[in-house]
C-alpha cells in the first residue's frame, strides 16, 4: 500500500475521430496529440485505451494494473467491479458529432451493452455553440422514426446553447449529439458502448460511412419524461479565499468545482478515489510527503487510500474539477 500513497500523473490516450480539430493540441500545448485530436483520454481503463502512469514509483504501471492489485485501496469502498468505475476524457467537437444513445442501467443487459451516463463540462465555446440533449416534449418513436426516415432531427431534439463552465447531464437512454464548436471535459461511466441514429452521411478516411445501429439505438431509449440537462451549480463553501462548488452529482459521480487562491488542504473517508482536472491555472498536489505540479489541461488520480492531500495554486488563482464516485458509486 506505501506505493499508492502520491497523486499519480497519467499518460493520456488520443483518438482521431473524424469529427475532431486541433483545440487540446493549442489550447494545452500538447504535441504528441494525433491529427484530428477528437478525445483525450485522461483517466481510462480499457483495452481500446489505457492510461499508464507516468510519475513516481508506480511509473510504466496501467490503470487496470493497479485496479487488479490494490483494488478499492485505488478506487475506494463505493466502487464495483474490476475495472475503474469511471471514464474521464477531453472532448473537442470541431465537427459535430452524430446523433447517439447509450444503454441505461435499466435496459443495458437486455440490449447487450454497457450502460453509460455520462456529463459534459463545457472548457470553452464557440459564440452560437450548443449540444442537443433528449427530446421536445410530445416526441414519439413514430416521430423519431420519421426524423430518421427523413434524416431531419432539429424539430425533435432540444437545443441547449453552451457557455464556458455550463455542466450537462446525459443519463442513459437520452439520445443526443455535441454540436460543433465546443471543448469538453466529459465524465462517464466506463463504457464504449454508443449506438449512432444518425452520423449526417459523412464518410470516414477510408470513403466509408461509419455504421449506424438504429435497431439497438430504439430498444436503449428511455421515453420517459427526461427533466433538464444543465446542470445548476451549488456552493458548498468558501474559506480563506477559495470557494467549492458542488456542479452536478448523479449515483454514479459527483463533479465539484475548487476556485482555489490560497492552499486548500483535503480529507478523504476512502469510500471514492479524487480525480484532477486542472481547467485554469497550476497547483502544485501533495499527498504522503509526494508532489505532482499540474498546469492547465492536466489530469490527477489520487487513489482513495490517500486520506489528506493539499493543492496550492501557482502563480495566481486556479479552477479545479474534482470528480468523485457518486453516493451510490
Amino acid at each position: 500500500m506505501s506505493k499508492l500513497n502520491y497523486p499519480l500523473l497519467l499518460r493520456p490516450v488520443y483518438k482521431d475521430y473524424l469529427w475532431g480539430g486541433d483545440r487540446i493540441m493549442r489550447r494545452y500545448g500538447r504535441d504528441e496529440v494525433c491529427k484530428p485530436c477528437a478525445e483525450s483520454w485522461e483517466i481510462a481503463d480499457r483495452p481500446e485505451g489505457m492510461s499508464v502512469v507516468k510519475n513516481g514509483p508506480l511509473a510504466g504501471h496501467t490503470l487496470g494494473e493497479l485496479v487488479g492489485q490494490f483494488g478499492q485501496l485505488l478506487t475506494g469502498a463505493a466502487s464495483k467491479g474490476d475495472r475503474f468505475p469511471l471514464l474521464v476524457k477531453i472532448i473537442d467537437a470541431h465537427l459535430r458529432l452524430s446523433v447517439q444513445v447509450h444503454p441505461s442501467d435499466e435496459n443495458a443487459v437486455a440490449v447487450g451493452g454497457d450502460p453509460k451516463s455520462e456529463m459534459w463540462y463545457v472548457l470553452s465555446a464557440s459564440a452560437g455553440a450548443r449540444v442537443f440533449a433528449g427530446f421536445k416534449p410530445g416526441v414519439t418513436r413514430k416521430l423519431l422514426q420519421r426524423a430518421i426516415k427523413i434524416k431531419r432531427f432539429g424539430r425533435i431534439l432540444r437545443s441547449v446553447p453552451v457557455k464556458a463552465n455550463d455542466a450537462i447531464m446525459v443519463h442513459g437512454g437520452v439520445v443526443h449529439c455535441i454540436d460543433a464548436g465546443s471543448l469538453l471535459l466529459e465524465v462517464q461511466q466506463n463504457s464504449n458502448t454508443t449506438y449512432r441514429v444518425y452520423d449526417w452521411d459523412r464518410t470516414g478516411a477510408d470513403g466509408r460511412k461509419r455504421p449506424l445501429h438504429i435497431a439497438d439505438a430504439m430498444r436503449s431509449i428511455i421515453w420517459a419524461d427526461q427533466g433538464q440537462a444543465k446542470a445548476v451549480r451549488h456552493m458548498v463553501s468558501r474559506e480563506s479565499g477559495n470557494t467549492i462548488w458542488n456542479v452536478l452529482e448523479c449515483k454514479h459521480f459527483r463533479i465539484e468545482r475548487l476556485e482555489l487562491s490560497g492552499p486548500f488542504r483535503a480529507e478523504n473517508d476512502g469510500s471514492s478515489f479524487h480525480a484532477f482536472f486542472v481547467a485554469a491555472g497550476a497547483v502544485d498536489i501533495r499527498a504522503g510527503g509526494h508532489g505532482a505540479a499540474a498546469c492547465s489541461g492536466v489530469s490527477c488520480l489520487m487513489p482513495a487510500a490517500v486520506k489528506k492531500y493539499s493543492l496550492t495554486p501557482m502563480d495566481g488563482p486556479a479552477r479545479i474539477l474534482r470528480i468523485s464516485l457518486g453516493q451510490r458509486g
